[in-house]
């Protein structure tokens, strides 16, 4: 629960202030008072009788009644100095800065959850422990520096690492993307990302609340109120760009060892984030590049022109752009002799447009007024201007000012020369605009700004899926690894389509069956799980004597049952498979078959249920996506039909929970047909 004590209090009480400003409870007095703070402040300190200027109450007896306190003492005096205030002092609100709480163990976490009983009963709100406190437009609650400069128009920032907030606000602050408000929620005993991204939500004003919002997450304890929430805010007009820390095995730990966070399934955490519209960051550059890049008019398309007087980073930013699935179009005809025209000897106006050192700020201002004005199949502009310290930029700088404000198109400045042009850069942020100075950084960003989705629909498509046969197939099903005919009843329940199979136990069943088949035949054992690693598996079996000689060397494999006969399908193969992760649900992933998914990984996730919209941008994201179109002349697969098979399993998955492994491995299609030829299915109840 956050409520207006919290963020808009009338009184404060620092437990723990001291006149040491190198210590936390002396730094949080110091930033509160120089950050403008106009209501009572009081200091509660039993050693002090006055702390920076403001009398020390020595005991929370003595201290008066406020809204809330922000505690900077070890960790063993905040159970019972919180439930003083709050009994005593009808204090509603507690930022706690104190560590040595549920990240050091379980003594610690019966002390946190202590303190959050405690505040529960009081119908307070409570941020921490393990934090460095809170900004708001009211009062900078925090320890640390520096203090970021708050505007209405600024990003609104959560962060379960007090250090990792600081580090993003000192990227963030050079480029000259400012905050509205910062809250550092540590440990999240009783508030975490979840519930200010859900305040953010519920009290959303169009005209007045920030529009950008970032997280720094390590731990997602409830993904459903952060897809609810995130989604919801995108739809209102939001932006929202994420990290989401612990993605690998080292990092867990380590975000487990500061904060006592678990991680999630890395792929669970990006399909959450795809499914919600978030952008998914993976450093603080980078996520301050995509805030910047918030600030600014949003691209009404692909198509990108590169206005520049110095080649090579033009061309190092083409190449991120155009890796990124963003276009750089060729300027030909008249618009390229008009744009060359308007430039010296010696310039490319072929785009990028490069006008050359020796160009003048008059001649930058045509070039981009003719883009922005002319070129109507440019979407967005980007400017690349640097100095050679030779000569002041403040003119050119001035001009973008202007361009910036008045042009119909998004125009995004590169101005690198941080060190060179330092006083002219300070002028050009001074006026409300955000710096790019990499332009590698800024292409990368930009493309995943461009292919982030919009937040799916909440809907679950049921068309010619079957739920009440799926139930009883699964409420008959056993635990364990199912049958192949149970496989194939679910996937017929949900309109898959599945290969033509029998299943032979012996000669004469082998016979009967592949005659109904007909050649040639692919045979497989039916028992072990991994059939290709211990010769289970013969394709293209072309008559009855290889197939008879195949079923008796099968049949002496260890663990065989019988054998599956199907008819051999040829085209590409595909796969499509899901696992279930707790809290999450079914996370579904997709991708070519092969080494694909076995050697380079190439797979996107979706969390069930899933829209078409999803699959299909799920398919997409793949980096062997030109193949599955087709490549080289050969034959692609029908998108539409691998896009549905997609969803009709995550309804499939959403209607039988029990199901927590599945692989379709392969499917294998072609333009016209996509058909699953095998699968595995492991039930748990």
């Amino acid at each position: 629960m956050i409520n207006g004590q919290l963020l808009n209090p009338d009184s404060i009480i620092v437990v723990g202030g001291s006149n040491n400003l190198h210590k936390p409870g002396g730094k949080v007095v110091d930033n509160i008072v120089k950050g403008g703070y106009d209501g009572k402040l009081f200091i509660i300190n039993p050693k002090e009788d006055e702390v920076q200027g403001f009398k020390s109450y020595h005991t929370t007896g003595e201290c008066p009644e406020a809204d809330l306190a922000i505690l900077a003492v070890a960790s063993k005096y905040c159970v019972q100095i919180t439930r003083e205030l709050a009994a005593s002092k009808n204090v509603k609100a507690f930022i706690i800065i104190s560590s040595g709480f549920s990240e050091e163990g379980e003594e610690g976490t019966r002390i946190e959850k202590e303190l959050v009983d405690i505040v529960n009963n009081h119908n307070a709100c409570l941020i921490g422990p393990n934090c460095i406190g809170m900004i708001t437009p009211r009062y900078s609650g925090v320890f640390t520096s520096p203090v970021p400069r708050l505007s209405a128009g600024g990003c609104d920032f959560v962060s379960g690492s007090g250090a990792t907030a600081v580090f993003i606000i000192e990227s963030a602050m050079p480029k000259g993307l400012t905050f509205s408000s910062v809250f550092s929620v540590g440990n999240s005993a009783q508030n975490g990302v979840e519930e200010v991204l859900e305040y953010w939500d519920k009290t959303y004003e169009q005209e007045k609340s920030s529009r950008i919002k970032l997280m720094y997450v390590e731990k997602i304890t409830n993904p459903d109120k952060l897809l609810q929430h995130a989604s919801s805010l995108i739809r209102k007009g939001c932006r929202i760009a994420a990290i989401k820390a612990g993605s690998t095995e080292a990092g867990s730990r380590a975000a487990s060892s500061h904060t006592g966070a678990m991680a999630s399934s890395d792929l669970a955490v990006e399909a959450l984030f795809r499914k919600a519209g978030i952008v998914r960051c993976f450093g603080r550059e980078e996520m301050t590049t995509i805030a910047s890049i918030f600030m600014y008019k949003e691209f009404a398309g692909k198509n990108i022109a590169i206005v520049t007087h110095a080649g090579g980073p033009a061309v190092m930013l083409a190449d991120a752009l155009t890796a990124g699935g963003l276009n750089i179009p060729p300027i030909e005809g008249k618009s390229h002799d008009e744009l060359l025209a308007l430039m010296n000897t010696g310039a490319a106006a072929g785009n990028p447009i490069d006008l050359m050192a020796t160009n003048t700020t008059e001649q930058l201002f045509n070039v981009i007024e003719y883009v922005d004005k002319k070129l109507s199949f440019i979407d967005g502009i980007i400017v690349i201007f640097g100095s050679t310290g030779l000569t002041d930029v403040t003119e050119t700088y001035d001009m973008l000012h202007r361009m910036i404000q008045d042009s119909n198109k998004p125009i995004l400045p590169i101005l690198p020369s941080v060190s060179s042009a330092h006083k002219e850069l300070e002028y050009f942020l001074s006026k409300g605009h955000i710096n790019f100075p990499d332009e590698v950084l800024l292409g990368r960003a930009l493309t995943k700004v461009y292919n982030t989705p919009f937040p799916a629909e909440d809907k679950i498509y049921l068309d010619g899926v079957d739920i009440p046969r799926i139930r009883k197939i699964i409420e008959d099903t056993p635990a364990g690894f199912a049958d192949p005919s149970v496989i194939q009843d679910l996937l017929m329940a949900a309109s898959i389509p599945v290969v033509t199979e029998g299943m032979a136990r012996t000669k004469r069943e082998l016979i009967t069956q592949a005659h109904k088949t007909g050649f040639p035949i692919a045979l497989k054992v039916i028992g072990p799980v991994h059939k290709s690693d211990i010769g289970g598996v013969t394709l293209n079996i072309k008559s009855e004597t290889h197939l008879v000689a195949e079923f008796r060397r099968m049949m002496k494999i260890k663990g065989v049952k019988a054998v599956m006969l199907q008819k051999m399908i040829k085209g590409m193969e595909l796969y499509i498979g899901a696992s279930y992760e707790p809290h999450f649900g079914h996370v579904i992933l997709c991708g070519l078959g092969g080494i694909f998914v076995e050697i380079l990984r190439d797979v996107s996730s979706g969390l069930a249920p899933l829209t078409f919209n999803e699959a299909r941008s799920m398919i997409r994201n793949l980096k062997s996506y030109k193949i599955i179109q087709g490549a080289r002349g050969q034959e692609g697969i029908n998108e539409d039909k691998l896009a549905e098979i997609i969803v009709r399993l995550s309804t499939l998955l959403r209607f039988a929970t029990e199901m927590k492994e599945l692989d379709l491995n392969p499917l294998i299609g072609n333009a016209s047909s996509l058909t699953v030829v095998d699968a595995r299915i492991r039930v748990e109840k």
